[in-house]
């Protein structure tokens, strides 16, 4: 039929046919304003990679709106309120002692709310869990070489969530404002008052006059339900719209280039395994939280300044900036009438530095090997000496600082002397994660030497044969073509190398620093003791050509 005689069954426009239902025509007339068809059909089918270690990013997305879903809940009964009540309420050993409104709401919230204290106890493990995933999740992608270009704005979208949950989750864990997060907060008006010239002034301002105010809680509040987590929910949409336009990195395998990826479609198949995941999340953190009790707020009772909880430890992962306070000598340096902490001060800079050398890290690599192109296969560890020991090399040093901020236990129940435990953990500062750099490389070599060997000559099968001449040998398998492609399927870069010290004019040229610095740094990253050379296609048929012991 011709385009002048529309069928009935056409709209006006004779474009497309009259909607059988009621949902067909909400959906026709949502696609003519919003393009909804389109967007689907060009992003439901995209392609996503099976493997365990992609689920590290998910666990850490549900945790998120597990929070969400959570905090949303405790917002309803909780009171931002600094203002003291004498408290008469369910747990009987409080009965009558004067706390602010936010203890008592998190105490009715505990013992009054119906199903109150299931969900506190979820919240607060799955911020917990949240920051876990976050950074086991970078450490993967630290690993493996997925931060390289095109997703460099990527890592950095994960940095920023990585410290931002850290932070609300120190505001989350300060609001009951029981006595152990009190401490926790004088801890940071501690670290503030640190700063030169200015420290008193941002303790004043950021606490509305002397410690303790009484305007803290509630500005804690407006950041932790509201600011942070809207920046947050900002950095996330950022990092999955990215996670969509580039196309998902994959492990190296047969079939696996950098031009397409293997897996499965997001609908249905990726839809229905992420929906029962997590599902699955969700009721691990559950049974955490009915089994395993965190941040029992009654046992501590109310914040006053003039006390201190025993056995006062921040979540994990803030521990490591205590660890830096503890181990810290007390230095002061008193000049002109004023007196800067050092013991406090220093800490307070080599804080952010811990995190920063990491986040930086995928760019000095960049640098280092000049290479722009992009990258969607994924290295080994292994074949990254010096990365994969630089971050193992930082993961023993956040675990020292973790020691370090809980010194007082490992003193108390492994009993040791306090200050033994504190000058072994300003030892190992600087000891630890030198010795696991170099203990972590010469473990990667050792592995590239393996998959060498097991390219030239097989897998060992633990057959004994004897040779015509008497001599006794163990029998290899050859490798299969997808286990051969999958142990050579990455480069290796050559150093860099400075310019000839003349040019052809015979004039002397002179490497400025960054360049000398650039070529050192790279033979120290892929010269001949960091990297073991791949076999050669004539090494390879040399070894399987009948002279080797196969």
């Amino acid at each position: 039929m011709s385009a002048a005689n529309p069928s009935p069954a056409d709209g006006p426009s004779g474009s497309r046919a009259t909607p059988a239902s009621r949902g067909e025509a909400v959906a026709v007339w949502a696609d003519g304003r919003l393009g909804l068809f389109g967007i689907a059909k060009a992003n439901l089918r995209k392609i996503f990679p099976d493997h365990w270690s992609f689920l590290l990013g998910e666990i850490a997305l549900y945790s998120f709106v597990i929070i969400i879903l959570t905090g949303v809940y405790l917002t309803l009964f909780f009171t931002p309120s600094m203002g003291e009540v004498v408290y008469h309420g369910s747990y009987a050993p409080l009965n009558g002692v004067r706390m602010t409104e936010a203890y008592a709401s998190t105490m009715n919230i505990s013992f009054n709310i119906r199903g109150g204290l299931l969900i506190r106890q979820i919240h607060h493990w799955a911020a917990i869990v949240f920051v876990a995933a976050m950074l086991v999740h970078m450490m993967r992608v630290f690993f493996t070489g997925a931060f390289r270009k095109p997703r460099e704005l990527n890592w950095v979208f994960g940095a920023l969530l990585l410290i931002s949950g850290m932070f609300d989750g120190f505001m989350g864990y300060s609001l009951p404002d029981d006595l152990l997060s009190g401490t926790g907060v004088r801890f940071m008006e501690g670290a503030i008052l640190s700063v030169p010239v200015v420290g008193t002034y941002l303790s004043m301002f950021l606490f509305d006059g002397e410690y303790p105010g009484t305007a803290i809680i509630p500005r804690l509040f407006t950041l932790h339900v509201l600011l942070i987590p809207g920046i947050m929910a900002g950095l996330l949409v950022a990092h999955l719209m990215l996670v969509f336009f580039h196309k998902h990195t994959q492990w190296p395998g047969p079939g696996r280039t950098e031009r397409n990826v293997v897996g499965s479609p997001l609908m249905p198949v990726y839809m229905a395994k992420a929906g029962g995941f997590f599902f699955l999340v969700f009721g691990a953190l559950s049974v955490l939280a009915a089994v395993a009790q965190v941040n029992p707020i009654w046992l501590y009772g109310p914040y006053r300044p003039d006390q201190v909880s025993t056995d006062a430890q921040p979540d994990w992962y803030m521990g490591y900036s205590e660890g830096l306070i503890r181990i810290m000598p007390g230095w002061e340096i008193n000049a002109w009438g004023h007196t800067l902490v050092l013991g406090i001060f220093i800490p307070l800079v080599v804080f952010p530095l811990v995190l920063a050398v990491l986040w930086s890290y995928p760019f000095v690599e960049a640098w280092i090997t000049g290479d722009r192109r992009e990258h969607h296969i994924l290295d080994r560890p292994r074949n990254v000496p010096v990365r994969t020991a630089f971050g193992a090399a930082w993961i023993s040093l956040y675990m020292v600082l973790l020691i370090g901020g809980a010194n007082d236990l490992f003193a108390t129940r492994f009993h040791l002397s306090l200050e033994a435990v504190t000058w072994a953990v300003r030892i190992g500062f600087f000891a630890v994660p030198v010795l696991v750099f170099v203990m972590t490389k010469r473990m990667c070599l050792g592995l590239q030497r393996r998959d060498r060997d097991k390219l030239l000559h097989g897998r060992e099968t633990g057959i004994i044969k004897r040779l015509p001449h008497g001599e006794y040998v163990e029998a290899h398998e050859p490798l299969s073509p997808a286990e051969r492609y999958t142990l050579t399927a990455y480069q290796q870069y050559q150093p860099a190398q400075l310019p000839p010290a003349v040019d052809e004019n015979g004039v002397v040229r002179r490497p400025g620093l960054l360049a000398r610095a650039r070529a050192k740094l790279s033979e120290d990253y892929f010269g001949e003791n960091n990297q073991i050379v791949k076999p050669t296609v004539e090494e390879y048929k040399e070894a399987t050509s009948g002279h080797g012991h196969h």
